[in-house]
């Protein structure tokens, strides 16, 4: 391949990771290995001056600015990278290339947290607007709303100047972190793959309360502007915006010799395994304010500043076993238990798996010699496996066909690498089934919130699905312990469970969790079997005879009632009085009998809810997504993808005023 290829191939693969990190907050390389990429593309830009160009990556700042959190805002002041640098010469170089231009200057060290970047303006001390970086040059995107959420953020300063507008790092720390992906896997929906991409998810959340509840955090790292008073250090700006209340970098550190810096980077470097948050490397600045002006920045770099990128630490060790851990969800983790090694500072002795399809990838099995290591993260991971070190009795490790926790059978649902535990009477899953069960989609029981069900799973009194309407013989034990609260509380939420016994049928199997059965497939398959009694002797060949249920959902719906403790579950809940019987309900035939509506955006005068029970009274069909098979997309505001989809696919778009015209048209054409 000629330099010119290779400079092309290395711009469309660095251009494709930048799309991934910056615009979509979901990144699949690691920081590591984008800045060999990097790396080799700058060395051949300059290897080959005439085939540098203003597009290349090289060129260019951050992402681009998007409309998904608010309007785009023109930056005051750019917000630009850093240059990055990756060994103890570099950063010597450096030191020695500013102590060549200045006299005896200062450089502060610091962390460089992984977040994502963001200005505060201030005018007489109210915060006005807060923005991303977005192309770091011209716009970024308003979020001020979601800012004025987070913690850390001041909104009023006192005897603030007339104007001030500092730079700071959105992040979240990794406490809040793993509560978030708790939440996510406890509601069934998609977990993040770190802190960076979830606390750029969160900033651009429209939902403010969404941001607020998964607690982000901030630091400040930079006066970006001020009018009205003046600074001498970089220093001076932190301990005036201390003064304030103003959350600045932890522990920076003022060097007057590469020595010195290079000191302050390994001590760092060392503490990163113990700090509550993930750093992606250490920064390293002149000081003095006049001496960066001097200085000045080229178009995407600022020549006063440098970030050290710490590089992956690797050990070698042995894999002693590999432990399977049932997650809330059903799915099983496996996780490598190998002999201590100590990375980036602090001891590990185990490391994710993933699913079968990594350990298959990396050919591991129990005492094999591994690689691990730690990439800028504070998450050790396995690297490889040194083969040539094998024991002669080595077996590749595969994980079981039960469930580790219940015994149940496990399955791998289509292409999906995630193997689960299929009884929803595992102990593991137990609080993931309850809030399922409680949903407003199932049995709809208001009020019985998380913290109700992990306390009354924790103490014993929720041991299945049917121990939810057991809970009325425990209600002077309940009120005493005061689990749900006082007498009125406990009495408005056992009167709620009682009401859900009357439920619709279709309501209590979408409850059940049965895999691949939605609220939709449950009208459907109970319109047709019209009793649990009928649906629970169903082979698999009269399941797949409604409509939209197709093999997998069928085999799945079998194997659940084929399953003696989920027989017994259901014989339970007959026997405590929970409707087992499809509603009688008459469809009105009209224009839209038989269609395929999907609903999306804020209706101007229905909730979804009430709109989904509007068109299937009229024979139409609800889906959840648009496709080929879509006949209508019901579109309201801020109706975002499946409207673009919908488009894409020539899908016909109404509203909901055309909705109603066209279902009084059909009750007049057939009066």
């Amino acid at each position: 391949m000629t330099p010119k290829e290779r400079i092309a191939e290395l711009r469309r693969q660095i251009s494709y990771h930048n799309d991934r990190y910056y615009n979509q907050d979901n990144p699949e390389i690691t920081d590591y290995e984008y800045d060999l990429l990097m790396q080799e593309l700058k060395k051949l830009e300059g290897e080959n001056p005439s085939l540098l160009t203003p597009d290349s990556p090289t060129q260019k700042v951050g992402g681009s600015a998007k409309r998904t959190a608010g309007v785009l805002v023109r930056h005051n002041v750019p917000m630009l990278s850093l240059q990055d640098v990756f060994s103890k010469e570099e950063v010597f170089d450096f030191v020695e290339q500013m102590q060549q231009q200045l006299d005896n200057p200062e450089f502060v060290v610091e962390y460089k947290i992984d977040g994502l970047s963001v200005a505060l303006r201030y005018e007489n001390g109210s915060l006005v607007l807060a923005e991303t970086r977005g192309d770091g040059i011209q716009f970024g995107e308003d979020v001020t709303a979601n800012v004025k959420v987070i913690r850390d953020v001041k909104e009023q300063l006192e005897n603030a100047p007339e104007y001030l507008e500092v730079r700071g790092e959105v992040y979240m720390e990794n406490a809040a972190f793993e509560k978030v992906n708790e939440t996510q896997e406890l509601l069934g929906k998609k977990t993040f793959a770190n802190p960076r991409n979830c606390a750029a998810g969160t900033l651009r959340q429209l939902d403010v309360s969404v941001t607020k509840e998964r607690g982000l955090s901030l630091f400040v790292f930079k006066i970006q502007d001020v009018r009205g008073m003046e600074f001498v250090t970089h220093t001076d700006g932190y301990a005036y915006l201390k003064s304030k209340g103003i959350k600045v970098i932890d522990n920076y550190k003022v060097c007057h010799s590469a020595k010195e810096v290079w000191d302050a980077i390994c001590e760092i470097g060392e503490s990163r395994g113990s700090l509550g948050y993930d750093i992606d490397g250490a920064v390293v600045k002149i000081n003095h304010l006049k001496e960066r002006e001097k200085l000045g920045a080229t178009s995407k770099v600022p020549r006063w500043a440098v970030a050290y990128k710490y590089p992956p630490e690797e050990k070698e060790t042995k894999l002693l076993q590999i432990e399977l851990s049932v997650g809330r969800t059903g799915r099983i983790t496996p996780t490598a238990i190998f002999e201590p090694v100590r990375l980036c500072g602090t001891t590990v002795s185990r490391a994710t798996l993933h699913n079968q399809d990594f350990i298959d990838e990396l050919d591991i099995g129990i005492g094999d010699t591994i690689i691990v290591y730690k990439s800028g993260e504070i998450i050790p991971k396995v690297k490889r496996v040194k083969k040539e070190k094998r024991p002669s009795d080595w077996e590749k490790f595969v994980i079981p066909s039960v469930c580790p926790a219940c015994g149940a059978p496990t399955e791998r649902e289509g292409e999906n690498a995630d193997i689960r535990c299929t009884s929803p009477s595992c102990p593991a899953q137990l609080e993931r089934h309850i809030i399922n069960f409680v949903s407003r989609d199932a049995m709809d029981m208001k009020g019985f919130g998380t913290v109700y069900i992990e306390e009354l799973v924790r103490m014993g009194y929720i041991k299945n699905v049917a121990d939810i309407f057991l809970l009325k013989e425990h209600r002077e034990a309940l009120i005493e312990q005061g689990v749900i609260g006082k007498e009125k509380n406990t009495d408005k939420l056992l009167g709620t469970i009682e009401k859900a016994k009357n439920n619709d049928a279709y309501k209590l199997l979408t409850g059940l969790g049965i895999p691949n059965v939605g609220k939709a497939a449950a009208k459907a398959i109970m319109n047709h079997f019209k009793t649990m009694e009928k649906l629970e002797h169903a082979t698999v060949e009269e399941l797949t005879a409604v409509n939209d249920i197709g093999e997998i959902s069928a085999e799945c719906i079998h194997s659940f009632f084929a399953d003696e403790r989920n027989r017994q579950m259901l014989k339970r809940l007959r026997e405590y009085g929970v409707n087992m019987e499809a509603e009688q309900t008459d469809t009105v035939s009209s224009v839209i009998s038989g269609k395929t509506i999907v609903i999306t955006g804020t209706l101007p005068t229905m909730g979804r809810k009430e709109a989904a029970e509007l068109v299937e009274q009229h024979g139409a069909k609800v889906s959840g997504s648009v496709s080929k098979k879509t006949d209508y997309l019901l579109a309201g505001e801020n109706a975002g993808s499946k409207l673009t989809k919908a488009q894409e696919l020539g899908v016909t778009v109404i509203s909901e005023e055309e909705l109603r015209r066209m279902l009084k048209r059909g009750k007049e054409h057939a009066n």
